[in-house]
């Protein structure tokens, strides 16, 4: 039987893999939380208030479940450009704008991070620096047709494909790619959640 010592409030499957790739046993709760931004909210506001609100869903989810208590975690990304927060590509127009407005410039990953265990709620931000490299349209193009950025922020994923388009970073690379495992870590210490566990 596996152990679980917290239950995750997302679906996304490098979410999950970044928890087991330090050994954090974990459960996975579907919740459903309503991610438009507010009138004038900052990308810092934002992501921080989303990663409260999912947390917080998958709470009610282990309150009218009658699951065994334990920490869930909540956390939202944003790509962030000139303090607008890039969303996840409708289709290959907004997909080919989106990455050449990165082309050659400097933007922000923003990751917040939250866990919570009935009244206590704790949340942590990752802000990371990612540089592209100039790109052209026709691998822009080349990458829509890939698949891979019909699901991510910002139209790329830092551990796929996307990479080739990253000069630098000046930050966490885990919290480009979803969870920052500098800041979870200081919130699993917080809550007495181990992690190094065998599976």
């Amino acid at each position: 039987m596996q152990l679980t010592s917290l239950y995750l409030a997302s679906t996304s499957p490098r979410r999950r893999e970044l928890l087991r790739q330090i050994g954090v046993q974990l459960t996975t709760l579907s919740v459903d939380v309503d991610e438009s931004p507010l009138l004038n909210e900052s990308a810092q506001a934002y992501v921080q208030r989303l990663s409260k609100a999912k947390a917080a869903a998958g709470w009610r989810c282990v309150e009218t479940g009658q699951l065994p208590w334990m920490p869930v975690l909540g956390s939202d990304t944003s790509v962030v450009l000139d303090g607008a927060i890039l969303g996840k590509p409708e289709d290959q127009v907004q997909c080919v704008e989106t990455l050449m407005s990165l082309s050659g410039r400097t933007h922000q990953v923003m990751t917040a991070v939250t866990l919570q265990l009935a009244e206590k709620v704790v949340t942590r931000l990752s802000v990371t620096d990612v540089t592209f490299r100039d790109l052209s349209e026709e691998e822009v193009l080349r990458y829509w047709n890939s698949g891979e950025p019909l699901d991510k922020a910002g139209g790329y994923g830092i551990q796929g494909y996307g990479a080739v388009f990253v000069q630098s970073i000046s930050g966490s690379y885990s919290g480009v790619v979803g969870l920052p495992i500098e800041k979870t870590v200081e919130l699993l210490n917080q809550f007495d959640v181990p992690f190094w566990q065998n599976s």
